[in-house]
C-alpha cells in the first residue's frame, strides 16, 4: 500500500488524530470518536483499504491504550464493535460527492442505529447476561437504550467536528479542497 501524503491527507489525519485522542479523556458512556472517524475517513480518504483500516487502527491503538490503562480496552464482542466501525466507514463511501448537513445527519444517525444494533447483538450472543431467545435479545436491546443516548450523541457531536472543521477548512484553504 503506498501512500501519498497530500496536504488534504494530512490534514484529514490529523483531525482524525485529535478525536481519537478524546477517547482516553474521561467522557460520558459511548460517547466517543470512533463512529465519527470511521464515516469520516469513509467519506474522504480516497483509498477504500486506508479508509477501512484508518478508524480500526484508531480503535485497536486506543483498545490497547485504554488496556494498559485501566484493563478496558479488550472484550469478549470486540469483533462485533470492529465489525460496526467497518460498516460505517462503508456508509461513508455513500456520503462521497454528497457532504451536505441533511445528508451526514442522517449517515450519523444511521451509524448510531447500526452501532446499537449490531454490538448490542454481540452482547446477547457473546456473554449469559440473557437468555438465547428472541425475547433475551429484545431485553439486551431494551438494557442498551440507555448507553444509545451516548452514542447518538458522541456520534453527531464528532461528525459535526470533524466534518465542520474539514469543511471551514477547505474554505479557507482551497488546497485541501483537491480531488486526493
Amino acid at each position: 500500500m503506498n501512500i501519498t501524503l497530500t496536504p488534504k491527507l494530512k490534514f484529514i489525519l490529523a483531525l482524525i488524530g485529535l478525536a481519537a485522542l478524546s477517547r482516553l479523556l474521561p467522557h460520558e458512556m459511548n460517547f466517543t470518536p470512533i463512529g465519527a472517524i470511521a464515516l469520516f475517513a469513509g467519506t474522504y480518504i480516497s483509498d477504500r483499504k486506508q479508509a477501512f483500516l484508518l478508524p480500526l487502527l484508531t480503535l485497536l491503538i486506543s483498545d490497547i491504550l485504554l488496556q494498559v490503562v485501566n484493563g478496558s480496552g479488550f472484550y469478549r464482542d470486540m469483533i462485533f464493535v470492529y465489525g460496526s466501525f467497518a460498516l460505517v466507514t462503508g456508509l461513508g463511501f455513500m456520503l462521497r460527492g454528497r457532504e451536505q448537513r441533511q445528508t451526514i445527519m442522517v449517515a450519523s444517525l444511521v451509524s448510531s442505529i447500526l452501532f446499537f444494533l449490531i454490538t448490542n447483538f454481540g452482547t446477547w450472543l457473546m456473554y449469559d447476561m440473557y437468555p438465547k431467545s428472541p425475547a433475551g435479545l429484545l431485553s439486551c436491546y431494551v438494557a442498551g437504550i440507555p448507553f444509545f443516548k451516548g452514542t447518538i450523541m458522541g456520534d453527531l457531536f464528532y461528525n459535526l467536528a470533524l466534518f465542520g472543521t474539514f469543511a471551514l477548512a477547505k474554505w479557507r484553504f482551497p488546497v485541501l479542497a483537491a480531488a486526493k
